[in-house]
């Protein structure tokens, strides 16, 4: 992604300044969302993906520029978290942390994404005790099966389902999309959702604690679920969701033998939305990206 594109005939450009360092690979292949892929335009490196309902591609010419087409500038920005200063946030952080110190200094161009509520609860949902790579892989399959297609660079991309498509195709299409026992929660869900009976939208009034108990209403819903909604999606910075990795890293880096042992999930929790502080959420995102493609 290193190369300015230089689109030609009628593709215009606008440039956004990331504000400090950024990557653009890192940050789209970090477990946040997984759908991008990469293309091509007018010969050189892009993503190309949906911010939504609407077909983007994106390229990174420099290590503090990101690339879009004109008129996306604002909305590519919100998305990739580059239009919240990255300084401020990191200066929240706990100053004597060498674990997330390491982490921090191990993957510095990564930020967190702000994608559709929807999108980011059904791809969780999808996600129980999935690797990135069968996320992925599930995540795109809906997306050719139920979603609508647009063209952009030369490619096909699929938006995600809305609800009633999903509630439309059944449980039983859902699983053969390669969800297993994960299609009933899925379904259930969008058919809540396409029939009125939630709307997404309450969750704007509701603090962290009422939002996260009422996301685990949805069947398929725990914590961790609910917690990566509010991260990813609501921009709850405060969520702090714990996965196998999550516990691996804050068990083995923080704590003693015998404490580790004894630790219970809720305590490790309670302890971690503490000591991370109010961007706790951006710290986890760090460690698991760090712990992840490290460990």
């Amino acid at each position: 992604m290193g190369r300015k594109p230089k689109p030609g005939g009628n593709v215009k450009i606008a440039r956004i300044d990331t504000g400090g360092p950024f990557d653009l690979g890192q940050v789209l292949d970090s477990g946040q969302v997984f759908h991008w892929e990469t293309g091509s335009l007018d010969g050189q490196p892009v993503w190309i993906g949906c911010l939504g309902d609407e077909p983007v591609w994106l390229a990174q010419p420099d290590p503090v520029t990101v690339v879009c087409p004109a008129g996306e500038a604002a909305r590519v920005a919100h998305y990739l978290g580059i239009d919240e200063p990255i300084a401020r946030l990191h200066a929240t952080f706990p100053a004597d942390d060498a674990v997330l110190a390491e982490a921090v200094a191990w993957c510095p161009g990564l930020r967190l994404i702000r994608q559709p509520v929807w999108e980011c609860l059904a791809t969780f949902i999808t996600s129980s005790l999935k690797q990135v790579a069968h996320i992925r892989q599930i995540s795109l399959t809906l997306r050719r099966r139920f979603g609508v297609p647009h063209q952009i660079a030369g490619q096909t991309v699929f938006a995600y389902p809305t609800p009633a498509a999903l509630a439309a195709a059944g449980e039983a299409e859902l699983r053969a999309c390669g969800l297993g026992y994960r299609a009933v929660g899925l379904w259930r869900t969008a058919s809540a959702l396409a029939a009125g009976d939630a709307d997404l939208a309450e969750l704007d009034a509701l603090d962290d604690a009422e939002a996260r108990e009422w996301l685990m209403r949805f069947h398929g819903v725990g914590e961790k679920i609910a917690n990566c909604v509010l991260l990813f999606g609501c921009g709850r910075h405060g969520a702090f969701p714990i996965d196998v990795w999550m516990d691996r890293i804050l068990r083995e880096r923080y704590f003693g033998p015998r404490k580790r042992k004894t630790l219970k999930p809720r305590e490790l929790q309670a302890w971690a939305e503490a000591h991370f502080g109010p961007h706790a959420g951006y710290a986890q995102q760090y460690l698991f990206h760090f712990a992840r493609k490290t460990f």
